[in-house]
């Protein structure tokens, strides 16, 4: 059995986003009162009075710049939550926000969607990685939430 590793936002690109996003915003960091929001630089959801934002991130663009992808149209942006400062990660290596519907949607090694999956059981997820990645053509898979479609986190090729 394989074990997927979900992959947080990297650490270059949390310090850029923290200034200006994927949209070219300035951060706008606020008290979560409430908490629950998905931190994709920890990979768990916000406590309440914690410092966070929502900015606009492209989690294609920088590994296509890293690895000489073109996206293309794929080259999407939307909404995740971040510390609005400095946070250790994730503090271990389960895979995080299983607790919903999820999309895994997986790409090619040149940036293109090559079909997706619905996820609704916890439990489902490794059968689906190895289902993904058992097409030599997949690279990577981004887990999305399904209501919102917002990026969650990436997992790629073991």
């Amino acid at each position: 059995m394989t074990t997927y590793t979900a992959r947080p936002l990297p650490p270059a690109a949390l310090a850029e986003l923290r200034v200006s996003d994927d949209a070219a915003r300035p951060m706008a960091p606020f008290e979560d009162t409430e908490g629950g929001a998905p931190l994709r630089c920890c990979l768990r959801r916000s406590a309440p009075g914690e410092r966070v934002a929502l900015v606009s991130y492209a989690p294609l663009r920088r590994w296509a710049a890293a690895t000489g992808a073109d996206p293309g149209a794929y080259d999407e942006q939307g909404p995740v939550f971040i510390h609005a400062g400095d946070c250790a990660g994730p503090d271990g290596d389960a895979l995080p926000f299983t607790g919903a519907r999820r999309t895994l949607r997986r790409y090619s090694a040149d940036g293109r969607i090559l079909g997706g999956r619905l996820v609704e059981e916890a439990d489902a997820y490794e059968a689906a990685f190895t289902e993904a990645f058992a097409d030599p053509e997949v690279a990577l898979v981004h887990v999305r939430a399904v209501e919102y479609g917002c990026f969650l986190y990436e997992v790629r090729r073991p």
